[in-house]
């Protein structure tokens, strides 16, 4: 079984009929919302919150309810994927682009439940690249500013152009194999104008629940 499916499957049963839930982006999430689409033709009524584009598209064509952000005072919970996960259920996110709008749902939510395979579990954030969102008008000077900290900045590129997020911004991802601190660096790169958001979530994720084979393990926050 696809350890991917069974986490993205099993967070479905923290949803309760009349919730509004945040809806993450990426390939573990995918099954969480084909999964819900299915409670949802049994006659669950939900409403969602989408972090990307991508996500919008897809719970809209399997029948989920997607309504503005701006429109909910609170998200009840929210079900994301994770790049890297440690111990203290501190991440890395960003992987696919919806950093800024993943954080944005996170931070409002009452619960926020990452699902993910067992190979994202590390003892130490720092090994998948740290996406950092920036305006365009600034990408350079950013860009020097990381250099200049030595945090081996790289501008992420989608075929010959510069990636563009759906909130119309570039992201630097950071190539730094091992974080000492991710509270420091986190108020290190918010400190630099510019820099919009960053893919570390820290003291964010209540529950992680990690796939491995057929098997889950639900780790709830100490």
């Amino acid at each position: 079984m696809n350890s991917k499916k069974v986490a993205g499957e099993k967070a479905v049963e923290f949803i309760k009929d009349g919730m509004t839930i945040g809806l993450g982006t990426g390939t573990t999430t995918y099954y969480t919302i084909v999964k819900l689409a299915e409670k949802v033709k049994d006659g669950l009524k939900v409403k969602a919150i989408s972090t990307s584009n991508k996500t919008t598209e897809l719970a809209e064509k399997l029948g989920i309810e997607i309504v503005p952000f701006n429109e909910v005072d609170y998200v009840d919970l929210t079900i994301d994927g994770a790049d890297e996960v440690d111990n203290l259920l501190n991440g890395i996110k960003g992987g696919g682009g919806a950093l800024l709008y993943e954080k944005l749902v996170a931070m409002s939510s009452k619960k926020v439940i990452w699902v993910v395979d067992n190979s994202k579990k590390v003892h130490c954030l720092g090994r998948f690249p740290l996406p950092v969102e920036v305006v365009p008008f600034a990408y350079n000077q950013i860009f020097n500013k990381l250099e200049e900290l030595k945090l081996n900045p790289e501008i992420r590129k989608r075929d010959s152009n510069y990636y563009l997020t759906d909130g119309q911004h570039y992201i630097i991802d950071l190539f730094l194999n091992k974080i000492e601190d991710p509270y420091k660096l986190e108020k290190t790169l918010k400190s630099i104008p510019g820099v919009v958001e960053t893919g570390l979530f820290l003291q964010i994720a209540n529950t992680v629940i990690v796939g491995n084979g057929d098997q889950v393990q639900i780790i709830e926050k100490s």
